[in-house]
């Protein structure tokens, strides 16, 4: 039986009720707001918690769409209730994902000549244009770390990218409280968890996130519309933002995981550095 604090670890046909229950907990929504919202009275909802009912497949799919739930979490449910999974879960590179991987492909190399890469829902990087590996490798040697590459190792660890980050825990809170704000329906899983314990295991990572201290800016970024993330080179300071896209409507479990980030400078100043940098540095391996 599975265990009610980890209902997402295993589960089985009888665990439809704490899924659901569990859902419901982590959207802070009751059984009468549920009810109202997805058009199912609540004594059937409670009869579904309690296991003395069984809903329809659509009635499970709208309360689903409801709570927002994932659709990876969505095929759970489903197993949950006797039914077959709704959404593939095939590779992000499958035949049936083309036609989304070469839209991707075009937005890459449109960015050019900044970085631009996408990422899987655990921040493993899958497609890149040229500019990202040539980017990170004005700093370290990319070709010495083994694939498949993660973009929070990579800035964490202190054998990659952090002797380089500026501001270095201002940057790391941030990107901590990312990891909360853009995971998938917004819900920290199991093995999202473990990543956010790797990169706190790393040295000297202290991230004040969830005790109230949100990164600050500072004197020369405060009038900007975002804090910036600065990689200093050559004793500056090159200063970068991200636009993350993700696809809009989704209808397989890898189409709704994958991640779109562009890396734009924060000023001129950046603009033209990083356009000198470039100049100057070979090829990177991809």
């Amino acid at each position: 039986m599975t265990n009610p604090a980890n209902p997402l670890k295993k589960t089985a046909p009888n665990d439809l009720g704490v899924l659901l229950r569990h859902w419901r907990d982590v959207r802070g929504i009751s059984q009468l707001d549920l009810s109202f919202r997805a058009g199912v009275s609540q004594r059937h909802i409670s009869f579904i918690e309690s296991g003395r009912s069984v809903p329809s497949r659509q009635m499970l799919m709208d309360i689903a769409q409801t709570l927002d739930i994932p659709l990876r979490d969505r095929n759970t449910l489903l197993l949950a209730a006797g039914y077959a999974p709704m959404y593939a879960d095939s590779a992000w590179n499958a035949q049936e994902m083309q036609s989304v991987t070469k839209a991707l492909g075009r937005m890459l190399h449109q960015h050019e000549p900044f970085p631009a890469m996408v990422m899987d829902r655990y921040w493993n990087v899958l497609m890149t244009n040229d500019a990202a590996p040539r980017f990170f490798n004005c700093f370290i040697d990319m070709a010495a770390r083994k694939g498949p590459r993660n973009m929070l190792h990579l800035i964490f660890d202190p054998h990659g990218m952090r002797p380089f980050v500026a501001d270095w825990q201002i940057v790391a809170d941030s990107l901590i409280q990312r990891v909360y704000r853009e995971s998938v329906g917004r819900v920290i899983d199991e093995r999202t968890r473990e990543l956010l314990d790797e990169l706190r295991a790393y040295p000297a990572v202290q991230t004040s996130f969830g005790r109230g201290h949100p990164p600050a800016a500072d004197a020369s970024t405060a009038a900007m519309p975002v804090i910036p993330i600065g990689f200093v080179r050559d004793g500056h300071v090159l200063k970068y933002f991200s636009i993350v896209a993700s696809v809009g409507t989704p209808q397989t479990i890898a189409a709704q995981e994958l991640r779109l980030e562009c890396m734009f400078p924060a000023d001129e100043e950046t603009e033209a550095r990083h356009l000198e940098m470039f100049d100057a540095a070979p090829q990177a391996p991809r």
